[in-house]
């Protein structure tokens, strides 16, 4: 095999690892499809208000290590650097994987918050505890995840631009997925907007329509 054919397969490797449904097969386990109920999105957030905590953390670690596994290890067993250029593009196919999942033909994926925290652990472990760090600081005063993680992505970005420098690769790639969360977040900021957001623990703000 191709030194070339080699790395491309890699990436493919890392994008199957994202792909795997967990949130789907979680919810066929417990006889419900998740994407016709609550938000319809195959996340941590959707199952932790569906089915529970329990299966909610599940989701969210077996996501985050789907992005973590293979940016960690897999350049390893290609012999590349961890970082730019190759180990990046493993970490992205992983969050491409579970955003548009091959296995649901790339329908009803999630928003890619776990497995980007798991690919940027493995890049980056100091700004990623960082976006953690705020991440929890914004869900424990605000109990809205989907403004925690919006807000752990900017943080993200930041601590980059600033560790990484503002012109390289690794920073431009923080600044990308974190213009992508909060697009992918964009029907919740016009919910927080007009104050009908459901904040965790699966109460619904008084007189609102789940969303």
């Amino acid at each position: 095999m191709s030194r070339a054919l080699l790395l491309l397969s890699a990436v493919m490797l890392a994008y199957l690892a994202g792909s795997f449904p967990t949130a789907y097969l979680v919810g066929r386990a417990n006889g419900i499809d998740l994407r016709t109920v609550g938000s319809g999105n195959l996340g941590a957030t959707n199952v932790q208000r569906t089915l529970g905590w329990s299966w909610g953390l599940l989701v969210y670690l077996v996501d985050f290590l789907k992005g973590f596994v293979p940016t960690f290890f897999l350049p390893a067993l290609v012999t590349v650097e961890r970082g730019w250029p190759w180990g990046v593009a493993m970490g992205v196919a992983a969050i491409a994987g579970h955003v548009k999942p091959v296995f649901l033909m790339g329908k009803g994926g999630g928003k890619g918050v776990a497995t980007a925290s798991g690919v940027f652990l493995a890049l980056a472990v100091w700004p990623t505890v960082a976006a953690i760090g705020a991440f929890l600081v914004v869900v424990v005063a605000t109990r809205f995840v989907s403004l925690g993680s919006m807000v752990a992505a900017v943080v993200l970005a930041a601590v980059l631009l600033v560790q990484e420098g503002a012109f390289t690769p690794l920073a431009w790639v923080g600044c990308a997925i974190a213009m992508f969360v909060i697009w992918a977040h964009r029907e919740n900021v016009r919910r927080l907007r007009r104050g009908e957001e459901r904040r965790i623990g699966g109460r619904q703000v008084t007189g609102e329509a789940a969303p």
